[in-house]
C-alpha cells in the first residue's frame, strides 16, 4: 500500500533587484486563484531581463511590467519588473503598491489558464475585492 502524498504547494519570491517588494498577501492570493498545491515563484527583475524575455517568448522587443509562465499543471513563474510597473501605474493613475498587487493577481489568473476577456475580468474583480486591491 502506498502512502498518499499530501504535498502543499510552495510560494517563493526571488528579488533580482535592490528594491523592496511591496507588502501583500501573495501566498493567500496564489492559493485563492491557483490552489494550495500549486508551486509558484515570483521573480522581481529589471527592464533588460524583461525585454529579453518578452522578445524571446512574445516576439515583442520592449520591456513589460509582467510575464507569466506556466511550467506544468501545478507549477509556474511570474516575472514582475518594478520600473515598468511604476510607469504603468502612473498611466492608470494607480498607486504603485496597489498596481503591483493587481499585476500579481492578473498573472495568477493567466497561470490558471484564462485569457483576456469577460471571464478573466470577473475572476480578477472577485479576487481584487476579496484582497482589497
Amino acid at each position: 500500500m502506498q502512502a498518499k502524498l499530501n504535498k502543499k504547494g510552495t510560494f517563493n519570491i526571488v528579488n533580482e533587484t535592490r528594491g523592496k517588494v511591496p507588502r501583500f498577501a501573495y501566498e493567500k492570493v496564489k492559493n485563492a486563484v491557483l490552489g494550495k498545491h500549486y508551486d509558484l515563484t515570483m521573480i522581481i527583475t529589471n527592464s533588460a531581463r524583461m525585454k529579453k524575455l518578452n522578445t524571446i517568448y512574445r516576439n515583442k522587443e520592449n520591456a513589460t511590467d509582467i510575464l507569466s509562465f506556466p511550467l506544468s499543471k501545478n507549477e509556474g513563474e511570474i516575472y514582475i519588473c518594478p520600473s515598468e510597473t511604476k510607469k504603468e501605474a502612473k498611466k492608470f493613475e494607480r498607486i504603485y503598491e496597489n498596481f503591483f498587487a493587481y499585476l500579481f493577481i492578473h498573472g495568477c489568473t493567466h497561470l490558471k489558464g484564462h485569457d483576456h476577456g469577460a471571464i478573466m475580468d470577473s475572476i480578477e474583480a472577485r479576487i481584487r475585492q476579496k484582497f482589497g486591491v
